[in-house]
């Protein structure tokens, strides 16, 4: 039986290589279901990531039910791992602080399955001490980060902040799963 990817992704200019990713995951033999943010929809459309993953892509929490279980749950239950890429400070710190106020964070406080967070943002971003606080804070509650590298950012600075190389988060996810 195929493992379980729920691939969540966020507002990141970064966001278009989370296609590239699904690619990838597929040809190791993984079911990807992708959940968009609101602001991840502003950077690219939700029927790029369904032909790409050949899944429903998952866009708003309070959809009309088909089934009795919240979506959020069924999507948590059914998750083998939980992958949030490109992962901005908003949704780390969202998630740092105990709020559930979309379908990717409920999914993240719903699961019991591993965690992992790629972030991508701009280096000032990244290195500021409250976005630093908050992945430390996830770390000592057993989430995992996949840290970005230095490279070349969506301001034109390079810096601390480019997404992990594609094949980096692959064999990190298949280390987790093992």
């Amino acid at each position: 039986m195929k493992k379980e990817i729920i691939l969540g992704v966020t507002g990141s200019i970064a966001i278009y290589k989370s296609l590239d990713l699904i690619s990838l995951l597929k040809e190791k033999k993984f079911n990807v279901t992708v959940i968009m943010t609101k602001e991840a929809q502003k950077f690219v459309k939700p029927l790029a990531f369904q032909t790409i993953s050949e899944n429903l892509v998952y866009t708003e929490m309070f959809i009309p039910p088909k089934e009795i279980d919240p979506l959020h749950v069924r999507l948590a239950e059914k998750a083998d791992l939980v992958l949030i890429c490109p992962a901005t400070a908003n949704i780390i710190g969202k998630i740092a602080q105990g709020i559930c106020d979309d379908l990717l964070t409920c999914t993240v406080f719903s699961t019991k399955s591993p965690v992992i967070f790629c972030p991508a943002m701009n280096e000032n971003m990244y290195k500021n001490k409250i976005v630093q606080e908050n992945i430390l804070k996830l770390k000592k509650f057993g989430y995992k980060f996949i840290e970005p590298v230095k490279g070349r950012l969506a301001c034109g600075k390079i810096g601390i902040g480019h997404l992990a190389p594609l094949p980096k988060i692959v064999e990190e996810v298949i280390r987790t799963l093992k």
